[in-house]
């Protein structure tokens, strides 16, 4: 068994780390990271969406997994300080929109602690700065590099560019959007292969996703978003699932993933995603021109 332990340009200048929370210290005699609170002085969006993953952080560490998993990364304990930066940077009142994703990727979130992130996209266009540490234990074929990762990773490359194409800055998408992950971990086989959470053993799969269920709903209320859309129909049926358990009244829906093991996606998912949103009527809140 492993254990889980192992204005819009008003938004874009934001500097980060300016926000009052506190960084996680890694102690190296445990793995992971202990509980941190965010103070409740920092009643922001921002400072709420964080304590809803840093309350999932400290039940996530609870759980065992058993084969085929091997290793276990969390990106919001290690790149915590990246993606800090990341909600506090963009994470603001009047959102309506949340993209949803399911966990990250091992050349994205990962190494970035940003959902969808590529590193180009995140340094380049999102602007995010900040240390990458590194996971307790780390398969050989699945390093760390953070920031500094030369590994390309496409689905969220195709996700943040069509953004960027589509807004010109940042601070126009995320005027109207916020981008989140369900699950924030990623697991990792003997051989170095990325596992998704449906293939994880069905009840480790369940008590992880009952989990990060709630935090969904939790995040949702934090940042009061009207809509959900789900990068995939992994995540947008999850969604659906979690608010009518909980009796959520959001509106979900759902956009193709933009990932290469996906030929629909690589026969030109720009144009799929662009004719989905239109008809949602995100497209119209989006164009620069």
């Amino acid at each position: 068994m492993f254990d889980a332990n192992t204005s819009a340009n008003d938004t874009v200048e934001r500097a980060c780390g300016d926000g009052g929370i506190e960084v996680p210290v890694c102690d190296s005699k445990k793995k992971g990271l202990e509980p941190v609170t965010i103070p409740e002085v920092n009643n922001t969006p921002s400072s709420r969406f964080l304590q809803v993953e840093l309350e999932l952080n400290a039940h996530l560490r609870r759980l065992s997994f058993s084969e085929p998993v091997r290793y276990i990364y969390n990106p919001l304990e290690y790149a915590w300080d990246t993606h800090r930066c990341y909600v506090e940077k963009y994470c603001q009142g009047g959102q309506r929109i949340l993209f949803l994703g399911m966990n990250p990727g091992p050349f994205g979130m990962a190494q970035t602690g940003v959902p969808f992130g590529e590193v180009r996209s995140v340094v380049d266009w999102l602007k995010i700065t900040g240390e990458v540490g590194h996971p307790p234990d780390e398969h050989p074929k699945r390093r760390i590099t953070g920031l500094a990762c030369t590994q390309n990773e496409v689905s969220g490359a195709r996700f943040w560019g069509f953004f960027r194409k589509l807004c010109g800055e940042p601070g126009l998408f995320f005027k109207h959007c916020f981008v989140h992950n369900l699950c924030p971990l990623i697991f990792i086989g003997a051989s170095g292969k990325n596992l998704t959470p449906p293939e994880l053993p069905a009840a480790e799969r369940e008590a992880l996703l009952a989990l990060c269920d709630i935090a969904l709903c939790q995040a949702v209320e934090a940042l009061g978003v009207s809509m959900v859309i789900g990068v995939g129909r992994v995540a947008e049926q999850r969604a659906r699932r979690a608010f009518s358990a909980a009796g959520v009244n959001v509106k979900v829906e759902g956009i193709m993933h933009p990932s290469p093991r996906n030929p629909l996606a690589n026969k030109g998912w720009e144009e799929v995603a662009k004719v989905k949103l239109a008809e949602l009527g995100v497209l119209s809140l989006l164009s620069n021109i």
